[in-house]
C-alpha cells in the first residue's frame, strides 16, 4: 500500500479541512480526496481545486453540517449528490459515492452507494479514478498510479462503455493525453478503435461543453498529433472543425507558437482556410464574440500583414494599430505575431505603447483655421506627415508643417 506524505499534500490541511475531517470522523463517515486532485498530488503538483467523496448521503451531510452550524452553499449540485460547505473562508465540495443507473451519452441518473470501487468504476480514465485518504493512504482500483507513472492514458474498464456513458469523454481522453503522455502516438489501438466507432456521439453534445475541452487540448502538448488524430478518427466534423482543415498550416503554426502562450483561438485558426470556417465553428460551439473576432482577424490578415524589410520590421503592425479605430487591436496584433512565430517582434510589441497624436482641432483654431471641414482635412494631412515620420514629429514640427501646407 502506498502512503503519500508530500509537502503539497500536507499543505492541504487548512483549518477548514481539519474541521471538516473532524465532523466526518465523529459521525464515522468516510471522507477521501477524489479524482483530479489525487492525480495532481501524485504528480507532485498542488491541485487547483479539490473534490471530496464520502460514504455519507447528501441528507446525512446536511444534517451533520446544519447541526454543527456550518453554512451550506446551494450550488444546485444536490441532485448529483454534491453538498458544498463553507468553513474558515473556504468551500468544500463533497459528493456521495454513486453508481450510474441510466446514461444517455450526456447525463446520468445516479443512485448512492458506500462502495468505493463501484464509484471508481464509473469514472472516465484510470488516472482520474483514484482516492486518497486524509491519512495519505492511496485507494487505486484500476492501476491508475501505475499508469500515471508510465504516462499512460487509459479508460477505466472497456473504452466503448465509458465513452457511451458520456461522449465528451472522447475529448477528455485527448486532453489528458496532452497533459500526461510523453510522446505522440502512444495509444492502445483498441482505444482508438472505440473512439472512431463512437465519434458520431459527439454530435449530441452541447457546443459549450465541447469548447471547454477543445481549448484545453489546444493549449496542451502534442496538439498537432491530437488534432490530426481527430481528423483520422472522424471526430472533426462533429465538433465544428472544417471538413478539409489545413493540417499543413496547423503543423507549422503549432511549431511557431510553442513557447509564446497563444490564445486557443490563435492555434485553432491555422486550420481554417476561409472566414466561413470561423462562422461555422461559432455556430457549433457558441464561442465568445472576442474569440470569433480574433479568428476572423487572423484569417483576414495573416498573409499580407507581415514584417517590413529593413531597420523597422514592426512598422506595418504599428501603422495598423495607429490606423485602427478599435479598442483591442493591440492584443490581436500580438496574437498575429505569435501565429507568425515572430518571437522577437512580439517582445518588442509588448513593450511598445501607441503614441498619441499631438495636435488637436483646438490647436488649429488658434492658428486661424476656422471651418470644421478645413480642420478635418488639415488634421488628416498632419496625421499622414506624423505617420511618415514614424510618429516622431512633435506638436511644433507638425504645426510648422501646416504653414507649409
Amino acid at each position: 500500500a502506498m502512503k503519500l506524505q508530500s509537502p503539497q499534500f500536507q499543505a492541504l490541511f487548512t483549518p477548514g479541512l481539519r474541521s471538516v475531517a473532524e465532523l466526518f470522523e465523529k459521525k464515522n463517515y468516510e471522507l477521501r480526496i477524489a479524482g483530479g486532485a489525487v492525480r495532481d498530488l501524485l504528480s507532485g503538483m498542488t491541485p487547483q481545486d479539490i473534490d471530496f467523496a464520502t460514504t455519507a448521503t447528501p441528507a446525512e451531510m446536511k444534517e451533520m453540517f446544519t447541526s454543527a452550524g456550518v453554512r451550506l452553499i446551494n450550488n444546485k449540485g444536490e441532485k448529483h449528490g454534491t453538498i458544498t460547505a463553507r468553513l474558515h473562508e473556504q468551500n468544500f465540495e463533497i459528493t456521495t459515492l454513486r453508481i450510474d443507473v441510466v446514461t444517455d451519452g450526456r447525463h446520468a441518473e445516479v443512485e448512492f452507494t458506500t462502495d468505493w470501487e463501484k464509484d471508481a468504476e464509473r469514472r472516465d480514465l484510470t488516472v482520474n479514478s483514484m482516492f486518497l485518504g486524509l491519512d495519505g493512504m492511496l485507494y487505486d482500483f484500476f492501476n491508475g498510479y501505475e499508469d500515471l507513472k508510465n504516462n499512460k492514458i487509459r479508460f477505466v474498464g472497456k473504452a466503448s462503455e465509458r465513452i457511451q456513458e458520456d461522449y465528451l469523454r472522447i475529448l477528455r481522453y485527448f486532453r489528458f493525453y496532452g497533459r500526461i503522455a510523453e510522446k505522440p502516438g502512444d495509444h492502445e489501438p483498441s482505444t482508438l478503435q472505440a473512439i472512431k466507432e463512437n465519434a458520431k456521439g459527439l454530435a449530441g453534445i452541447s457546443g459549450e461543453r465541447i469548447w471547454v475541452e477543445l481549448k484545453k487540448i489546444l493549449l496542451g502538448n502534442h496538439v498537432n498529433h491530437l488534432v490530426r488524430l481527430m481528423y483520422e478518427l472522424d471526430i472533426a466534423q462533429y465538433i465544428g472543425l472544417p471538413l478539409a482543415g489545413n493540417l499543413e498550416e496547423f503543423a507549422r503554426v503549432t511549431k511557431n507558437i510553442q513557447n509564446l502562450c497563444p490564445k486557443p483561438m490563435t492555434v485553432l485558426t491555422s486550420l481554417f482556410k476561409v472566414k466561413d470556417d470561423v462562422t461555422n465553428l461559432d455556430l457549433r460551439l457558441k464561442i465568445s464574440k472576442e474569440e470569433k473576432n480574433l479568428g476572423l482577424f487572423l484569417v483576414k490578415h495573416r498573409q499580407e500583414l507581415t514584417k517590413a524589410m529593413g531597420p523597422e520590421p514592426l512598422r506595418p503592425y504599428q501603422d495598423f494599430i495607429m490606423d485602427s479605430r478599435e479598442a483591442n487591436t493591440n492584443s490581436k496584433i500580438c496574437e498575429l505575431l505569435k501565429y507568425q512565430g515572430e518571437e522577437h517582434l512580439l517582445r518588442e510589441m509588448q513593450q511598445w505603447t501607441a503614441p498619441s497624436f499631438p495636435v488637436s482641432g483646438h490647436d488649429l483654431r488658434k492658428m486661424g483655421v476656422s471651418s470644421g471641414k478645413e480642420i478635418g482635412t488639415a488634421l488628416q494631412q498632419l496625421r499622414d506627415e506624423w505617420k511618415k515620420s514614424g510618429y516622431h514629429m512633435d506638436k511644433e514640427e507638425l504645426l510648422s508643417c501646416l504653414k507649409k501646407l
